[in-house]
């Protein structure tokens, strides 16, 4: 399967937005002080982050734009929910009872489940009606400190979702500067080909990430879909899968053109327990991966998805510099 024109022309862009970050350089003049902007940026591979990676910590804007700098990361996966809850959609009413490991889970009552679907509609219509101009906000704070948005992701893209919402997060990620949006890859092509159809009236991509149900041909279906379905790709569930090395290392060259995101994190093997690991410590072809990425040249950026338990002491944004700095080394080793 070959590159397209539209995809060619997202790598094209995917470079002038890389050059154009070097071009503005690593620091500015802010308040009269000499202000060190953010850059993960290294031998030609954009080393990111997703948001998630924070999940530990407050999430409003701007201290995810604090967490980001800190972590020394200038590009960026945002989740749906922080900047959501932010701008101001509306609260659930229905609050789950906190339940033990190992519980069951409280079945709802007729009522509860009434209120989630009023809810459920509030929400859809605050979607499809919220101001773009606010996202936009978002995007320029970022911008302003030297961090751009590469993708998006939100909860408003599940086959429950009206098209309303489908169009309100490819919406939101224009406005944010991102090229893509980020889901979970469904199970029903139904839902891929709806997905795709939208997307490509927006000409946003749709990245679809997978965990255990990876293999070289679970995107295979939605690829064929349409030019805006692609791959967000997850190096490490892809090896907790039962997968090898060679078969991610083959899918990567193979289907690069396909790629607009790519997740990493160091998981065993799945013959190993699948476990996440600090990086270095798991099975995750970390080196072979990025030195293929530097050495072809590829555009899309490898995000860090801290999922690994912080050790005592540190907290996520420690963790996820010290993921960056080791993507780092084995890129400058």
């Amino acid at each position: 399967m070959s590159a397209n024109p539209t995809r060619r022309a997202f790598l094209y862009q995917s470079s002038l937005a890389s050059l154009s970050l070097i071009v503005a350089g690593k620091s500015a003049f802010a308040g009269g002080l000499f202000v060190t902007k953010p850059n993960s940026l290294v031998k030609g591979v954009q080393i990111g982050v997703t948001t998630y990676s924070y999940r530990s910590m407050p999430s409003q804007p701007d201290k995810l734009l604090q967490y980001c700098i800190d972590s020394n990361i200038n590009a960026v996966e945002l989740k749906g929910d922080e900047v959501e809850d932010y701008l101001g959609k509306p609260a659930n009413p229905v609050k789950p009872a906190p339940r033990a490991a190992g519980q069951p889970k409280t079945e709802l009552t007729e009522e509860a489940k009434a209120q989630i679907k009023q809810y459920q509609q509030t929400v859809a219509s605050w979607r499809e009606n919220i101001s773009m101009d606010k996202f936009a906000e978002v995007r320029k704070k970022f911008n302003d400190a030297g961090v751009y948005f590469f993708a998006y992701k939100p909860n408003s893209l599940a086959p429950e979702n009206t098209d309303g919402e489908v169009e309100y997060s490819l919406r939101a990620a224009k406005a944010l500067g991102a090229r893509s949006v980020s889901v979970e890859l469904p199970a029903d092509p139904a839902q891929t080909k709806r997905l795709g159809d939208l997307a490509a009236k927006h000409k946003v991509y749709i990245g679809y990430h997978a965990h255990l149900q990876a293999s070289e041909t679970a995107w295979d279906t939605a690829l064929a879909q349409s030019p805006y379905n692609t791959l967000n790709l997850d190096c490490g569930h892809y090896m907790a899968a039962g997968n090898t090395k060679e078969s991610l290392l083959k899918l990567i060259e193979t289907k690069h053109a396909f790629i607009t995101s790519m997740h990493l994190k160091d998981r065993k093997t799945k013959a190993n327990g699948g476990k996440n690991m600090p990086w270095g410590e798991g099975d995750t072809p970390l080196k072979e991966i990025l030195t293929l990425v530097k050495e072809k040249k590829y555009k899309f950026p490898c995000t860090i998805e801290l999922e690994y338990d912080i050790p005592a002491g540190s907290d996520a944004v420690k963790e996820t510099k010290r993921c960056r700095d080791y993507a780092q080394g084995l890129l400058e080793g």
